[in-house]
């Protein structure tokens, strides 16, 4: 009788275990990926990962940290539902099968979050400024300015006032994608710029966006412009911004379906040589 109990418990404890292990393997993976090319580095980083990996630990999602292009294969970029391109910057891949790996991926239903300078990178490919939005173009000097939400209807935004006072860079980008559903914009009458009059001007009135989301090519997409300083990953509220983009983007991503893949090749003509 002793040796059947025996069995039975050790049979329960086997069964809690496989429960426990199917359940760690239904957690949502990212990727976040550092990686710069030659140019400006920031030096906040660091502090991005630190916090993107607690926001992991606190809200259900594994998180591997990369700086290397190689892991950008169609092998490797199945093990994630969403990319982190945190403060990543200029060219960031070292192959045209690089980037087709993100295309595929991106096509497959794949999520992308873009934090800060990430639409710095790739600046001479034009379908990486469409997926994330838009591409960097200037900012004026560092300094506190207003931010107006434009969508509260959203886990990055919700918890906002109507206006967020917040010190930063703040970003212009240009080639802005005309599908982005925009959720904060900087409100320009609060920033200090001698160059404004000539871009952005008045091409989006008293307001520029700075946080948006959108679907793009079959994947999910969330940016960012804020979050220059390492000590803005310490900031509840930023962090809470920046948790609510990649919700949004992680709650649309079903599995990967690599039969929904239309591009055969870069061209060319897709990569701009200028």
């Amino acid at each position: 009788m002793k040796h059947r109990i025996t069995l039975i418990l050790l049979i329960v404890l086997a069964l809690m275990q496989a429960c426990s292990g199917q359940a760690n393997t239904e957690e949502p993976r990212v990727l976040v990926y550092t990686k710069n090319g030659e140019g400006y580095v920031h030096d906040n980083i660091p502090a991005s990962i630190k916090a993107i990996q607690q926001l992991g630990r606190e809200n259900g999602f594994l998180v591997d940290v990369s700086e290397d292009p190689a892991d950008f294969t169609r092998e490797k970029l199945s093990d994630y539902q969403c990319l982190i391109f945190s403060n990543t910057n200029n060219q960031v891949f070292d192959t045209d099968e690089q980037r087709l790996a993100l295309v595929h991926y991106i096509e497959a239903g794949g999520g992308f979050v873009g934090i800060h300078s990430a639409c710095g990178s790739e600046r001479n490919w034009p379908w990486f400024w469409a997926m994330l939005g838009g591409k960097f173009y200037r900012h004026p000097p560092f300094q506190e300015f207003d931010i107006r939400v434009i969508d509260h209807d959203n886990s990055a935004t919700g918890f906002l006032d109507d206006i967020w006072k917040w010190e930063d860079e703040c970003y212009y980008l240009d080639n802005i994608n005309p599908d982005i559903h925009v959720l904060l914009a900087a409100d320009l009458t609060t920033i200090e710029d001698t160059e404004k009059d000539k871009y952005p001007g008045k091409i989006f009135g008293e307001l520029f966006p700075l946080a948006w989301y959108h679907e793009y090519d079959g994947g999910r997409q969330f940016y960012s412009a804020l979050g220059h300083k390492p000590e803005h990953y310490s900031d509840q509220v930023y962090i809470k911004h920046i948790l609510g983009g990649i919700t949004w983007v992680l709650k649309g991503i079903p599995e990967l379906d690599y039969s929904r893949i239309h591009t055969d090749s870069l061209t060319f003509d897709q990569i701009d040589k200028n």
